[in-house]
């Protein structure tokens, strides 16, 4: 991995998840340990767990141009375009570039999903014959791409990205690249990941879900609680070192196995290892890591076995997944905004819902939020089939 000559500065952001439509609800959890979670059901699901449920996606409304679009991921795509003034600083961006020079690169799994679910329950049970659906602008993973694209009124070079977990990780690094490779000048990167029943009855029947809140690192963990984000980041050339910027990624894909993670963590490793080359700086410079810390029994030991083998045992680290639950293709940029957010008001998030510390992680956790000046944060990402991506954001 070559180092990062021209670091990208985060010149906006938005985020909406289980705390709530807007940073600010993320930054109050981050402060005061709270979480998102609540034992609820979503329509269809029989079996009990936690849920990280965005309020209001439902009644959220796209632009009369763009109705085809309608589908719960898209509706929550607008719910985070709307927020945090994003819109606007997207619109001072375009009279800076053009809106052909500005590229969109958007991180999802589930994409319109639950518009085919729907389809489905409502066929016709006499001939099987499904009610007319628009599948190219609902359940079609470059779906949400082309409504964001259309919403935000950009031209430029768009792509989706889909390697489950670390989707919209990865659309920094491709980003990054298409800006060094001329293809355009700023970028748009997020992602936007919604709940549906395939994903909530596919991890259940892994045996991957638990039923009780999400513990991550916790002794006593049982499995992962499903939620729904959307967050977008605007992303520039900048020629100081003022404000916050991406300053290293880095991807690996260790193909260990189609769900679980390799035991020692070592496509992690090699995803930790290439995004310190690539910022330049050394182990010890980072402090603060987001764990991808699913809350998994296997999840959290690989992590650990693979911090370890990084950071030695004085990394500090937690995983926000027990704030937001495991937001899936979002997750990447959810906890990216959420490292950035750290930067931005000092603050170590603490490891929520950790009760008893597991002796057997090599690495320990924060288990109480820390204010504290931040320089270099670590955020990572490990998806299903070994698609790892590690991003480092600076101040």
């Amino acid at each position: 991995m070559s180092k990062i000559i021209n670091p990208l500065k985060v010149s906006a952001s938005a985020l909406v998840n289980a705390l709530g439509t807007g940073k600010i609800y993320t930054v109050d959890a981050m402060f005061n340990a709270r979480s998102g979670l609540k034992n609820s059901k979503y329509p269809g699901m029989n079996f009990d767990t936690f849920l990280g449920l965005v309020d209001g996606v439902e009644n959220v409304k796209l632009e009369d141009e763009l109705i085809e679009f309608d589908c719960r991921n898209n509706k929550l795509a607008k719910l985070a375009l709307d927020s945090d003034n994003f819109r606007a600083e997207v619109g001072k961006a375009i009279i800076k570039y053009g809106k052909s020079r500005i590229g969109v690169f958007l991180g999802t799994t589930t994409s319109g999903i639950a518009e085919t679910e729907n389809a489905y329950i409502g066929r016709d049970e006499a001939t099987g014959r499904l009610p007319n659906m628009n599948m190219l602008c609902t359940d079609n993973t470059s779906s949400v791409q082309r409504y964001v694209c259309r919403s935000l009124g950009l031209t430029g070079v768009s792509m989706v990205i889909s390697t489950a977990c670390s989707s919209s990780a990865k659309v920094f690094a491709s980003a990054y690249r298409s800006i060094e490779a001329g293809f355009c000048d700023s970028a748009v990167v997020g992602g936007v990941d919604s709940l549906c029943l395939t994903t909530l009855y596919g991890f259940n029947s892994l045996q991957l879900i638990s039923k009780d809140i999400c513990q991550p690192w916790d002794r006593d963990r049982k499995g992962i609680n499903i939620g729904e984000a959307a967050g977008f980041v605007l992303l520039e050339k900048t020629n100081n070192n003022s404000g916050i910027q991406l300053t290293g990624y880095g991807e690996s894909s260790d193909a260990y196995h189609i769900s679980s993670p390799h035991p020692e963590g070592k496509g992690g490793k090699i995803a930790m290892e290439y995004a310190l080359d690539a910022a330049g700086i050394c182990a010890s410079d980072i402090d603060y890591v987001n764990l991808h810390g699913t809350a998994t029994p296997s999840n959290d030991y690989s992590e650990s076995r693979g911090l370890q083998s990084v950071f030695g045992d004085k990394v500090v680290c937690s995983s926000t997944k027990g704030m937001t639950g495991h937001t899936l293709g979002a997750a990447g940029i959810n906890e990216a905004i959420i490292c950035t957010l750290a930067l931005e008001n000092s603050i170590i998030p603490g490891n929520v819902n950790l009760n008893n510390v597991d002796d057997q992680l090599p690495i320990q956790v924060v288990t109480k939020s820390i204010e504290k000046k931040l320089k270099h944060v670590m955020s990572n990402s490990f998806g299903f089939g070994g698609s790892n991506c590690s991003l480092i954001f600076s101040c």
